[in-house]
């Protein structure tokens, strides 16, 4: 076993983080991460679909054994008390994944509102229940709701301007996510080899501890994050191509397919996006470079400046490839799917990366020369 601070924080048995993957539920992916040792995230963008996206709604409500006919919280609440259910008599460690942007900001206000009613009423819940992951927004006005909810506070970056961001906040541990990633990334191609190194080197001192994201999805990679200065790794698209995946089998399968220099970026609803390659993520590509160049250029453009009919065209193509529709659909996925090969089940997963890892680890002494 590896021991690092993000293992001794959260008391799980491998320092990797299932990434909390959007915009499709994966209520059953968490249970199944959490319940082998490594951090499982619900992602919760599903929960505010049900008019613009209701398959995703309906899919996210239904893996979580809750009623459609429930409000917003009822829901949550009940795929909280789910995933408690599921994960206790294995130790299993979860959290949730909430995107706290400036458009978003009542959306995540009920997200955290729910997540700490919960654990007031079910204190037991605690122990299982210990992370609240915030991204795509600045942390700092969250701090006192969060941090005193008595919740462990995870949140995201794709700059050391981010990672300073976050020492102010209070934030007790960094994600620092590279430009490798699937779906939502920076509007800076700012790689995991360049980023990483220099979040902890800025963060040197403050006893934070840092993970690396974004082409990370095996033992090699989860290696390189630590030889970097990380404590861990966070793993989406690996993740998402499992067998207990909540995603599309269409959308897995496609991972598996995909081969070198297999993935492209676009627009993606609030950014720049990275799309698995295909004859539509190609022709989305080409439509983004004429409605949102802000995309490839040092200005961003926004939802404002962005026609509406564009925006609403990609959440119909999730939506279809959430229906299995592969020729009208888009689907997210990082550059590391090009080197994904397989639908694991989530344990033969993490025990062939942390095998992989800890032999490694083991033969690096073989490198070292006493003279």
């Amino acid at each position: 076993m590896l021991k690092t601070k993000l293992t001794e924080m959260l008391g799980i048995k491998h320092p990797i983080i299932q990434a909390g993957m959007g915009p499709f539920s994966n209520n059953n992916l968490c249970v199944a991460s959490a319940n082998v040792g490594v951090l499982g995230l619900l992602s919760t963008s599903g929960l505010f679909n049900r008019e613009v996206q209701p398959l995703v709604y309906e899919a996210f409500v239904k893996s979580g054994e809750a009623s459609m006919d429930d409000d917003i919280p009822t829901v949550l609440e009940t795929v909280l008390k789910r995933t408690y259910r599921l994960t206790r008599d294995k130790g299993g460690i979860f959290g949730i994944n909430v995107m706290v942007s400036a458009e978003l900001l009542d959306r995540a206000t009920v997200v955290i509102d729910t997540a700490i009613k919960v654990v007031k009423e079910y204190p037991e819940m605690k122990k299982y229940f210990k992370v609240i992951f915030t991204s795509a927004g600045d942390p700092v006005p969250w701090k006192e709701k969060i941090k005193g909810a008595g919740f462990t506070w995870f949140h995201v970056v794709p700059s050391v301007k981010g990672a300073l961001r976050c020492r102010k906040a209070g934030v007790d541990l960094i994600v620092a996510s590279g430009h490798e990633g699937g779906f939502h990334i920076a509007w800076e191609p700012v790689h995991s080899m360049v980023l990483l190194p220099s979040v902890v080197d800025a963060l040197a001192g403050s006893g934070i501890p840092i993970v690396g994201a974004g082409g990370f999805c095996d033992g090699k990679t989860l290696v390189a994050a630590l030889a970097l200065g990380a404590d861990g790794a966070q793993m989406g698209t690996r993740f998402l191509a499992t067998q207990e995946s909540d995603f599309h089998p269409v959308w897995k399968e496609q991972v598996v397919k995909t081969e070198d220099r297999g993935t492209l970026v676009a627009r993606g609803i609030v950014g720049p996006a990275r799309w698995l390659k295909t004859e539509n993520s190609i022709k989305h590509q080409k439509n983004t470079l004429v409605k949102s160049p802000g995309v490839y250029l040092d200005t961003p453009d926004d939802t404002s400046t962005v026609p509406v009919e564009f925006i609403q065209a990609e959440r119909e193509a999730i939506e279809a490839i959430c229906r299995g529709e592969i020729d009208k659909g888009l689907m997210a996925g990082g550059e590391c799917a090009q080197r994904i090969q397989d639908l694991p089940t989530v344990q033969n997963l993490v025990d062939s990366i942390m095998r992989e890892a800890e032999a490694i680890v083991k033969g690096f002494s073989k490198y070292v020369v006493n003279n």
